[in-house]
């Protein structure tokens, strides 16, 4: 079974990103490794990790993602860009061995643990990207660089002028101290 992973050069395309609404298919899989390491409580750790998988939804949404699981007891989390405080993937041997992963949102909650996550995906680094980009409040395509026309390159050659003159006094000053 080979994983195709993505590359942080990769560019992050939200349509794809709006698109994901459930977890990948080796996801049940996993659960299946979890309640067999159970042995005999394998019906009763199982039955719930199977609701779970099938009733397991996401939603990406321009302010914010919402996730939503379960049959008896429902949880059902939303959690806006601009509350996330830290982003971490984390993948077990059995999820790298079915080329998925899990990305975890924590906010200011004060938890110690995930306020939410997003379990068993196959574009995790990409879904994390996203994240991290609307986290800081950026949009790709609408994000204005600062050589854009004639104005932004004699912008951009003033500030690397002056940051070059910067370091050329600190660099002077430094060998000024260093010989006397």
């Amino acid at each position: 079974m080979q994983s195709t992973q993505l590359t942080h050069a990769e560019p992050v395309r939200e349509e794809e990103i709006f698109a994901l609404r459930r977890p990948d298919s080796n996801l049940l899989p996993l659960y299946i490794m979890y309640a067999l390491l159970s042995t005999v409580a394998f019906p009763f750790v199982m039955l719930p990790l199977y609701f779970k998988y099938k009733t397991l939804r996401y939603t990406f949404d321009q302010e914010g993602i919402s996730v939503s699981y379960g049959i008896l007891w429902r949880r059902e989390s939303y959690t806006t860009y601009s509350r996330i405080q830290d982003i971490h993937v984390s993948r077990n041997i059995g999820e790298r061995w079915l080329g998925i992963g899990t990305v975890d949102i924590q906010t200011a909650s004060g938890a110690s643990t995930a306020e939410v996550s997003i379990v068993g995906i196959r574009n995790y680094e990409q879904v994390r990207d996203f994240l991290y980009g609307r986290m800081r409040g950026m949009n790709a395509k609408t994000v204005p660089t600062a050589t854009t026309g004639e104005k932004g390159n004699e912008e951009a050659k003033a500030v690397l002028q002056a940051i070059h003159n910067d370091l050329k006094a600190i660099r002077i000053s430094l060998e000024r101290k260093s010989d006397g």
